[in-house]
């Protein structure tokens, strides 16, 4: 009679591992990380759509702005994983947005119709040598050329050590969090 119990439990535990992705299939033999072998594949642009969403302008020089992005998957059950591409255009010269350094980037499972943002957090500099006149900000996947822009509207953004945008990028997170 003991031995049932033992056995529900077992069956019981392989099920919730099995159901949350917990079994250990990293060694698939194909190259396939865990994260991306639980969800199906990385995501791919073409089955992303991404908007900008929540903004937060800096209303002042040296005040700290933040524009955050939604990114709905339209695709099947898939992975984000690394940081989100970002560059500031100013006179049609793009500039790379640095990775938030306190961030770590973790694999991010997005379910079909589900969503995630990241957040664009910048300071505003004064109009002139010390800032970067921005007109459009370009996002995308961290490997993926597909790219979607948006105008800037939302003032200079300073610059660090004369030519570094004073701005951040943040991990792809669960929207809404």
């Amino acid at each position: 009679m003991r031995a049932v119990p033992i056995t529900v439990t077992a069956l019981a535990a392989a099920f919730l591992l099995t159901a949350c992705g917990g079994g250990d299939d990293s060694a698939s033999g194909d190259g396939e990380s865990k994260a991306s072998s639980a969800s199906g594949t990385a995501c791919a642009a073409g089955d992303l759509t991404m908007a900008a969403g929540a903004v937060n302008a800096a209303p002042a020089a040296g005040d700290t702005g933040n524009v955050t992005v939604t990114v709905t998957n339209g695709g099947k059950a898939c992975t984000l994983d690394g940081f989100p591409k970002v560059e500031l255009e100013a006179d049609g010269t793009p500039v790379a947005v640095p990775h938030d350094e306190g961030a770590q980037s973790q694999p991010l499972p997005l379910a079909e119709q589900g969503t995630a943002s990241f957040t664009i957090t910048y300071v505003r500099g004064e109009d002139g040598e010390s800032s970067l006149a921005v007109k459009t900000v370009t996002y995308g996947l961290p490997d993926a050329s597909a790219t979607e822009s948006l105008d800037w509207s939302y003032g200079a953004v300073a610059l660090e050590d004369g030519d570094k945008p004073d701005a951040s990028v943040s991990a792809f997170q669960v929207a809404g969090d």
